[in-house]
């Protein structure tokens, strides 16, 4: 399944064919994804016929929704615009200012002593190009689709370790080429698709589905880590600036927007605290995001690189007793192995070893607990798979 999106910590994209196996099975037809990100997901979820509903709290996962969601025109449509946008000479301009610097004999250290995101020479066409859509856009969504393709071009030619609050001291061979914008890779249908920029607990008693998919912004297990490092408003700030050019305050040497400091745009699945009765915060909050989700069927992300424990988890399902089955993925062995029910966890203390590991979460609510085996899933052929699109990918035992 061919999805697009930005360099992103956290991305499914590896997932995404486990995940339609999994959902293929459970026969429903509407989707909400709470915390979409990048949309590669909701992408999936729409090209595989499903009526998606898409919400992340970051204006430029909207963008992107818009653009992939609810865009019905033609990519002959958009042809003009884009080469039109792509033939316009680059301008210094704010962008420029703060994130372009000169080739510089290889060095991306500019004479303030800063690294710089892009050379000037994209930079450059960043200005002119953002300014230049304000005016040809005719409606919000025809702006999505542009802002959209501008921004996947901006992200092949950036010289960071794959996020904007750190850069390379040297300039990375993909900056020197000239940024080129195209045409996104547009799905036209007829479902009436939606996209929401809501914290998702303003959202949930307003949207009521056949199944959720959750893939909070968990915060890192590192006890040492501060948490200004897992803040994905602070990750990609850049793209923010992009969709609603304002020209924020800068601070820091990464130029971060004011507005993304940690006690501002923090989430409450990136918190790092626990509470007074020793239980992390983020836990607490999963067990609300369950309880208050209006669907037959969730299915949840978790990596136990995750502040959240596994342990935690099963014991919130075991609180709200909920049915669950419990898929892991191992990328090393290409496996994706069926486990047991949240209760055999719990007693057999099978999540204590596990390491490195990623989890789909089948939580079926309001429902008779339906055992693995009653979930059809079709086993898949890996080697086939890896034939078909060179890369390894996970598959149900």
């Amino acid at each position: 399944m061919q999805t697009q999106g930005i360099k992103y910590t956290g991305s499914k994209r590896e997932i995404i064919p486990t995940l339609l196996k999994l959902v293929a099975s459970l026969n429903v037809r509407t989707i909400f994804d709470g915390f979409s990100g990048t949309t590669r997901v909701s992408q999936a979820f729409k090209n595989a016929g499903y009526t998606v509903y898409a919400n992340d709290i970051a204006i430029w996962s909207k963008v992107f929704g818009q653009c992939y969601l609810l865009n019905r025109k033609s990519a002959s449509y958009y042809l003009p615009l884009i080469d039109h946008l792509n033939k316009i000479p680059g301008k210094p301009g704010w962008f420029s200012e703060h994130y372009g610097g000169e080739a510089n004999g290889g060095s991306a250290v500019n004479k303030d002593g800063r690294k710089r995101m892009w050379q000037l020479h994209n930079t450059m066409k960043l200005d002119a190009i953002r300014e230049e859509i304000d005016k040809i856009a005719n409606d919000e969504i025809e702006k999505s689709v542009l802002l959209t393709s501008l921004i996947l071009a901006m992200d092949k030619v950036d010289s960071s370790v794959g996020h904007h609050v750190s850069y390379l001291k040297q300039w990375a061979s993909r900056a020197y080429n000239l940024m080129k914008m195209e045409i996104p890779r547009l799905i036209i249908d007829d479902k009436n698709h939606k996209v929401f920029n809501d914290d998702i607990f303003d959202l949930l008693d307003q949207v009521e589905v056949d199944l959720a998919y959750y893939d909070p912004p968990y915060g890192s297990s590192n006890e040492l880590m501060p948490p200004s490092r897992v803040r994905y408003a602070s990750y990609y700030h850049i793209w923010k600036t992009v969709c609603i050019n304002d020209k924020p305050k800068v601070v820091g040497v990464a130029n971060r927007r004011e507005d993304v400091s940690d006690v501002i745009a923090g989430s409450v699945f990136e918190e790092f605290r626990k509470n007074e009765d020793g239980r992390y915060i983020v836990i607490n909050a999963l067990k609300k995001l369950i309880e208050k989700t209006k669907a037959k069927y969730i299915v949840l992300s978790y990596s136990n690189n995750g502040r959240a424990t596994l342990d935690a988890i099963l014991e919130i399902l075991q609180e709200l007793n909920i049915p669950c089955s419990i898929f892991e993925m191992d990328y090393k062995k290409n496996v994706m192995a069926t486990m047991t029910w949240t209760n055999e966890w719990l007693n057999g203390g099978n999540a204590h070893n596990l390491q490195n590991k990623e989890f789909l979460f089948l939580i079926q609510k309001g429902g008779v607990a339906k055992t693995v085996g009653e979930i059809k899933i079709e086993k898949i052929n890996l080697r086939e798979i890896i034939d078909k699109n060179q890369q390894k990918l996970p598959y149900f035992n």
